[in-house]
């Protein structure tokens, strides 16, 4: 059992590893439709505190909800461009209606996924879990340069402050043992972060107007209005989301020596279709399971629930208090590049150990691996490629994670299920001296 200062301060560097993409999401869709800064204000709120309830709920568990894992939920990226097309063409509340009625549909669909699991043996799952890790190296980069689209991107000063980051983690790492060592990541960032300071590229002014209290309220943006098309797009954006999300429980399964059962990812899934409900009604946004939060699990070593509780009640309590989420928004992006990079990392080379346990020997296997990956791989890295696809097909083939991992399920499906079932229907070919 952990003792609460270490479980508070395990949890805040698991909040720090994914607090960037937690409000780069709402900051990007305020920004897009125009939002004033009150509420955009509100909707970084309503999202951390959203994000806590759903992380309490997946970690803690009841008999029918929640993967009882080291997972932190996290608003999902593929959602942005699909809430910014639904609250442009309508308004927000129409956006907010079919994410509740998207919430209910992956509860319901979450026993249909769980039977599916059968199709993930050994070679699909690491195949899946690499493409995870692969397909956030190029996020880690892109920080560690300063941000992308940012005036300062790739200068020196930023490749050094990642690189002083990494190096502090990997010293921590090679020089220290228990405790300390679980940190390293957040001392890496707190020293980054220092560091940066004194070079003038931090700015405590967010954290001066932040206001010290503000309560999340239902139904902020109005009553929730419903469109066919708007849920159909949500219910499309949330089965992506189940599939990365599926991925995710295998790699936190390997890194926690767990089994995962297909009744876990059922609970698990329906777990974040409580969660995107709950984003919902709180007018936040869809979750699914947060992967770099897996490579920090891997990292430090530390796989207790204890830490994931903690993470999701300081979660809560930022969203209650904006200017401490305000204080956690002055880590330069090239600090956290560099602490990404050694995360994401983590994730990769998690993927090729499960890999390891698989005879690659077998044409079968190698080619599973091999094509998945590439694929995945090449999605991510040219997404242009499907621009001229209708939207649902552009918006699903330009996920990395969603075609590797189909193309590891239909591979595993071609090449080894269907020739098992002609090997179990073939005649036997009995000689004369076997018959004898």
């Amino acid at each position: 059992m952990l003792a609460k200062h270490k479980i508070v301060t395990l949890g805040l560097q698991h909040i720090l590893a994914m607090y960037a993409g937690a409000v780069v999401v709402p900051l990007i869709i305020g920004g897009a439709l125009n939002l004033t800064p009150t509420q955009i204000a509100y909707l970084i709120a309503a999202d951390l505190f959203t994000c806590g309830i759903a992380t309490l709920l997946q970690v803690l568990g009841t008999r029918y909800t929640g993967i009882r894992l080291p997972v932190v939920l996290g608003c999902t990226f593929t959602a942005v461009g699909p809430i910014i097309a639904i609250a442009s063409t309508s308004n927000l509340a129409t956006a907010y209606g079919a994410i509740i009625i998207s919430g209910i549909f992956v509860v319901l669909a979450a026993p249909l996924f769980g039977k599916l699991l059968r199709f993930f043996p050994t070679v699909v799952q690491g195949s899946v879990v690499t493409i995870i890790g692969l397909s956030l190296i190029p996020v880690a980069m892109n920080n560690a340069a300063g941000g992308q689209g940012m005036p300062d991107f790739g200068q020196p000063y930023n490749l050094l402050l990642a690189l002083g980051t990494l190096v502090i983690i990997l010293l921590i790492n090679r020089f220290f043992t228990g405790f300390i060592r679980a940190i390293s990541v957040l001392l890496g960032l707190i020293v980054g972060t220092a560091v940066a300071y004194t070079m003038g590229m931090v700015s405590f002014a967010s954290v001066a107007e932040a206001s010290w209290f503000s309560v999340v309220e239902p139904f902020y943006f109005g009553t929730p209005q419903f469109s066919i098309v708007a849920i159909v797009t949500m219910i499309l954006v949330n089965i992506i989301s189940m599939a990365e999300s599926t991925g995710v429980y295998f790699a936190l399964g390997k890194v926690t020596d767990t089994k995962v059962t297909d009744q876990d990812v059922v609970k698990g899934l329906r777990g974040e279709g409580v969660a995107i409900v709950l984003g919902g009604i709180f007018n936040a946004f869809p979750y699914t399971a947060f992967s770099q939060n897996v490579g920090l699990v891997s990292l430090t070593g530390i796989k207790s629930r204890d830490v994931m509780i903690g993470a999701g009640g300081i979660l809560v309590v930022l969203g209650l208090l904006p200017k401490l989420a305000a204080l956690t928004t002055v880590i330069p992006n090239a600090v956290l590049g560099g602490a990404m990079i050694a995360m994401f990392g983590m994730v990769v080379a998690s993927g090729i150990n499960i890999l390891s346990q698989v005879d690659l020997n077998k044409n079968e296997n190698l080619l599973i691996a091999a094509c998945s990956i590439a694929v995945g791989l090449g999605s991510a890295a040219v997404p242009a490629m499907f621009d001229q696809l209708p939207t649902m097909a552009k918006m699903m083939l330009q996920n990395g994670i969603v075609t590797g991992s189909l193309t590891a399920v239909i591979l595993n499906i071609l090449l080894v299920h269907t020739n098992n079932k002609a090997s179990q229907t073939a005649p036997a070919n009995v000689t004369v001296s076997e018959a004898s």
